[in-house]
């Protein structure tokens, strides 16, 4: 290998902490502060909003410690889609790419972005996503979403210089803000007020839809009891979501045979136990009825007041600030190595299976903030997220249903690790992924049909793709 081959080789920098910590990273933004309101107005009882975060954390843990496996097996840049193309074929990890680049995590940025400008705006009120610096009809422009894009192509721009920043920014801010979830936490279990713990567990379990008004409703049937757990559900996959962004980066991870897999392990345990921890303290803080009216849904908002008093919003905002920034740079400097492993193949721009002198997808990098960028301006990105959580969860069952293939497909291959508790937990995963899905096809249909259809607009982009690409050699990626 020449000189000039190794200066653009990707480098193993990434430790078993800074992994685990991007694993937990890319899952702790803005979300868990928010979407439990939402929650609390679907399932209406204090037992249920734990049971709900608990089954999004369970199906998490379940699918992390199954990757494991998958990540032992193929230690490469760009992880599902990897996975995908070995078990199945090029069409289906394709599709999950496209959609990655087109919604999945370009949404995801952009909407990681705005609230970072939404709870500065606490301190900057010039900086408000409420403010309209133009419009055209119901088209506006907030100072949030252009000050989003900034910082977008900020961090875009410190991990163009190679994964060693953006690896230092992640590993601090991820610390400081699991650190900054843990004081809120204890302080909120301190000032535990008897007397809202009491009433918001009294009738725990008792299924209903709540109002912002604090009024309850009826479900009527187990059917509707179904969809309601799925409509709730939506909210957590989001939140528990990216925790497979440290896949993407296999190529770069020290010894990721042994460090992917547990960083996955590692990094999902911690988010499920901070994210049900977090809210056990609001029901110890907070009545239902507070949880489910919050102002604009900031639920960490509400709760840092009723802890810290009129202190409380500077304490929260400043904790979901390190959240933000430190989520948005996993996500933006994972989620280019899956556009680089696709180009390699021949399935994406061809420029993107070019690493830059500092050994990184620079083209990729770009190309992506301006996708996210792009979203921001849209004022969309949330719907988006929302309707997309069905396909998130559909390329999940697919990657796990991949496992069993690949027992029998290639049964030879050196796996470090084995899917844990195989074959029954994979199994259990695409039962309750399925009964997910199929929830929300009947339920919540606006949920399901945007996100499949952006994903099948992908299919003709491939065949056009495989008829006018190539794959790249070695030495045309390396040039």
């Amino acid at each position: 290998m020449t000189k000039g081959k190794e200066l653009v080789e990707m480098k193993r920098e990434i430790g078993l902490i800074d992994a685990t910590l991007l694993a937990a990273g890319g899952m702790i933004g803005s979300g868990i502060f928010i979407v439990s309101a939402d929650v609390t107005r679907t399932v209406g009882s204090a037992g249920w909003l734990i049971v709900v975060w608990l089954i999004g954390g369970f199906m998490t843990l379940i699918a992390a410690v199954s990757y494991g496996e998958l990540s032992g097996m193929y230690p490469k840049a760009g992880g599902q889609y990897v996975y995908l193309k070995e078990a199945f074929n090029p069409l289906v990890a394709f599709l999950y790419g496209w959609s990655l680049f087109a919604v999945i995590q370009t949404g995801t940025i952009a909407a990681v972005g705005v609230s970072f400008f939404k709870f500065l705006a606490y301190f900057i009120p010039e900086v408000s996503e409420d403010i309209a610096l133009f419009s055209i009809g119901s088209f506006h422009i907030s100072p949030a979403q252009l000050l989003a894009i900034g910082i977008i192509f900020l961090l875009t721009y410190i991990n163009t210089k190679g994964v060693k920043g953006g690896k230092i920014i992640q590993t601090v801010f991820t610390a400081t803000k699991v650190l900054s979830l843990i004081g809120l936490i204890g302080f909120g279990l301190i000032y535990l007020k008897p007397e809202v713990w009491a009433t918001n567990w009294a009738n725990a379990w008792h299924l209903q839809p709540l109002s912002r008004d604090g009024s309850f409703g009826n479900y009527i049937g187990l059917p509707a009891l179904g969809g309601a757990i799925a409509a709730a559900l939506t909210g957590t996959v989001v939140s528990y979501d990216a925790w497979n962004n440290v896949t993407f980066v296999a190529s770069e991870i020290k010894n990721p045979r042994r460090n992917i897999g547990l960083s996955l392990l590692l990094g999902t345990l911690l988010v499920t136990l901070l994210y049900v921890s977090l809210n056990v303290m609001f029901t110890a803080v907070l009545p239902l009825a507070d949880i489910a009216g919050a102002e604009k849904d900031r639920v960490g908002i509400t709760a840092a007041q009723a802890i810290f008093g009129n202190a409380g919003t500077a304490v929260i905002a400043i904790t979901i600030l390190i959240a933000t920034f430190g989520c948005n740079n996993g996500l933006i400097l994972s989620g280019a190595r899956v556009y680089y492993s696709m180009a390699k193949d021949g399935l994406f721009f061809r420029k993107t299976a070019h690493l830059n002198k500092h050994a990184v997808p620079e083209f990729a990098l770009w190309i992506q903030a301006v996708v996210a960028s792009l979203l921001c301006l849209s004022g969309r990105y949330g719907d988006l997220l929302d309707m997309i959580s069905f396909v998130v969860v559909l390329f999940y069952i697919l990657t796990i249903w991949g496992i069993f293939i690949l027992r029998k497909k290639q049964p030879t291959i050196a796996r470090s690790y084995k899917a844990f508790g195989y074959p029954v937990l994979p199994a259990l995963y695409i039962v309750m992924g399925i009964a997910f899905c199929s929830l929300l096809i009947i339920y919540k249909p606006i949920y399901t049909w945007p996100g499949l259809l952006i994903a099948l607009i992908g299919v003709p982009i491939y065949y056009w793709l495989v008829k006018h690409n190539t794959v790249l050699t070695d030495e045309e990626i390396h040039v």
